[in-house]
């Protein structure tokens, strides 16, 4: 008998990191500075000024570390007036910043 799974494979942390968000076509002209809701190694939340379509890919960057992560909207919710929660997946790739692997170490 197969289990369907749904939803997240690990546990997303709380975690606010300041970070660059933008479309992968255009990474450096569009790119917004905003910060993470929370992370884990396969995907984050991050809140953005604009609504996101599912399936739209973009690329997150850790201002701190200038390490950059590509992923895909998985879905986008708003969350105030002016900003959306964009929930991001990323395939083949780990969330390797330092503030979430000292946070989801302890």
């Amino acid at each position: 008998m197969a289990v369907a799974l749904n939803g997240r494979m690990e546990k997303r942390l709380p975690i606010a990191v300041v970070v660059y968000l933008a479309k992968i076509q255009d990474p450096v002209n569009a790119a917004e500075l905003t910060y993470t809701d929370n992370v884990s190694a396969d995907g984050a939340c991050v809140i953005s000024k604009r609504a996101w379509q599912p399936g739209e890919s973009a690329q997150i960057t850790s201002f701190k570390e200038q390490s950059a992560l590509c992923g895909e909207v998985v879905h986008c919710r708003k969350c105030s007036n002016d900003r959306y929660a964009v929930g991001l997946t990323f395939h083949g790739c780990k969330v390797t910043w330092r503030t979430y692997r000292d946070y989801a170490s302890s």
